[in-house]
């Protein structure tokens, strides 16, 4: 039987490229020219796994005054999220191989502005220094207490160290903290991470996806800061997640002692790159909808 696509007018359709870093998958546009207008909804159509595409957030590339361009994340349930790390890794590569950018870029994002290096293998980028660390975070759920170590890599997220990190309750855990009163009304991302080496086992329940993602960048520098900071673990530090492998590097000025106290900035670590594969899955056209 001939099967044959009965629109063939494709000013009807929106270019669109699927990407993926360790695992996290990501629709990309090109929207400097304001094709999409309804961000939130059409965020929401294509990233869904059953009607739409399928992927953990949509990446718009739009113009800006500040850098080469502007990145703008919108996670499965609408919501914009204020940086993503293999987003961003995503994002530079799909820059460089449409001739957007060279090698090297920036641009720019709700947490500031991003340094990207991309070859053939790889694509490195300098993520923003971290910031409002809280060591040693007591909180009561059902009954029980866990400690956990709170900072922002971009996003928030909440460190657990575990054992065993497959056997983490993260289903039954990560919503839970996620929202819980303490982090609200932003909520945060939560992370399970297991000690090995020089190397960190790390899951992740993602705020806006609301579920466990195989893989998160920010969560994965979250992770190595502080695993410096709690076990001394150097620069740089591995990370496996169920999607694949990434880097951290990071300088540390200092050894200072930290306080369970939150701290509105830490200067002592800068130079702070998160460093992965970033591939193309495929590429098409979607149609458009009304309002878009």
């Amino acid at each position: 039987m001939n099967y044959e696509l009965q629109t063939t007018n494709y000013n009807d359709f929106i270019p669109f490229t699927k990407m993926q870093g360790s695992g996290n998958d990501f629709i990309i546009v090109d929207n400097r020219s304001g094709i999409i207008k309804d961000r939130e909804n059409f965020s929401k159509r294509v990233c869904s796994r059953k009607k739409g595409i399928g992927a953990d957030g949509l990446l718009l590339l739009e113009e800006s005054d500040k850098a080469t361009f502007k990145m703008r994340i919108f996670n499965p349930d609408g919501t914009e999220a204020e940086m993503c790390g293999n987003g961003g890794r995503c994002i530079a590569r799909f820059a460089y191989l449409k001739k957007i950018v060279g090698e090297k870029c920036s641009f720019e994002t709700l947490s500031g502005p991003i340094i990207a290096y991309v070859n053939e293998a790889q694509t490195k980028i300098r993520m923003k220094n971290p910031c409002h660390l809280h060591l040693n975070l007591k909180l009561a759920l059902e009954g029980n207490s866990y400690e956990g170590h709170y900072l922002d890599t971009g996003v928030p997220h909440l460190i657990l160290f575990a054992p065993k990190v497959e056997k983490a309750p993260l289903e039954k855990l990560g919503p839970k903290i996620r929202y819980h009163r303490y982090f609200q009304p932003q909520g945060t991302n939560v992370d399970f991470v297991e000690v090995e080496g020089d190397t960190l086992k790390v899951r992740t329940y993602e705020r806006g996806v609301e579920k466990e993602t195989l893989s998160c960048g920010t969560g994965a520098v979250a992770s190595a800061i502080i695993a410096n900071i709690i076990r001394g673990l150097g620069s740089p530090l591995k990370i496996k997640t169920k999607g694949g492998n990434l880097k951290v590097y990071f300088q540390r000025r200092n050894k200072t002692n930290f306080t369970p106290l939150e701290n509105p900035s830490l200067p002592e670590f800068t130079e702070v790159f998160l460093e992965g594969e970033a591939k193309v899955v495929f590429e098409g056209k979607y149609e458009k909808k009304g309002g878009e």
